[in-house]
């Protein structure tokens, strides 16, 4: 596997409330994306704390070795986070209203489970195309759901970001987990909605492509987001699996 993480804080904002890495033990990698929400109620705290905990909560997980064992790690591992957060709020009057957004990939050899709360996705590119695995947890897309307007419409919608989940804000969360085959010459995308909400999906695809590095394709990702207003911060996460003879983990 090859992987690399970028984060940008963008043109617009005055600091940077992105978070996220890629982490790798004897199991695999763990990819992280986090999106802190609350501003000057101290959003980038929310995310950092998330990136934090489960920087250190891989380095010392016990053995993973199938999809059941991942999955409810994954939601277990979000279950204390939440707690974490929604507490540190509740303790900290400067943290009211704090929360994060996540989309986390779990990736070994043999699978890919993703779990995710809030709008940050993961899209999936391989032989058989390019796809988003995730559903973003918004007003906007509920609507999307009930037919009450297009994916079209979604996307350019004034409320698009107004979450219906978060992690942080509620003392009960619902987490969507969904796991994936490994498949040769495959790149998995997580990403928060400062690039989603400037780059379609099309374009998410045609980077991809590129025999560029995977560093220089997530650089080239957020610069276009920039050029295009950057009003949001972006982060980028990239992992890919070669052909079998190339196997092992790189930077």
């Amino acid at each position: 596997m090859e992987f690399t993480f970028r984060t940008d804080v963008g043109k617009v904002r005055a600091h940077n409330e992105d978070s996220g890495g890629v982490f790798k033990n004897d199991i695999g990698i763990l990819a992280v994306v986090a999106d802190g929400m609350g501003g000057h109620r101290a959003g980038d705290v929310a995310s950092a704390m998330t990136t934090d905990f489960l920087r250190s909560t891989w380095e010392n997980v016990p053995e993973i070795s199938s999809v059941v064992e991942a999955e409810k790690w994954l939601v277990s591992q979000f279950e204390l986070l939440n707690e974490q957060l929604y507490s540190h709020a509740d303790e900290h009057e400067e943290c009211r209203g704090m929360g994060t957004t996540l989309v986390v990939a779990l990736c070994t050899e043999e699978f890919i489970s993703i779990a995710h709360i809030g709008d940050s996705r993961a899209y999936v590119f391989n032989e058989f195309g390019f796809h988003l695995k995730t559903s973003d947890h918004s007003l906007v897309q509920e609507l999307v759901r009930n037919g009450q307007i297009s994916q079209e419409e979604a996307e350019h919608h004034p409320r698009r970001n107004v979450l219906l989940r978060a992690l942080g804000t509620e003392r009960e969360i619902k987490i969507d987990v969904t796991t994936l085959q490994v498949e040769e010459e495959q790149s998995i995308l997580l990403c928060s909605d400062g690039l989603t909400n400037k780059i379609t999906n099309d374009e998410l695809k045609s980077h991809l492509e590129d025999e560029d590095k995977l560093s220089s394709k997530a650089e080239k990702l957020i610069n276009l987001a920039n050029e295009r207003g950057g009003e949001d911060n972006i982060t980028v996460a990239l992992i890919h699996y070669t052909s079998g003879s190339d196997r092992g983990m790189k930077q």
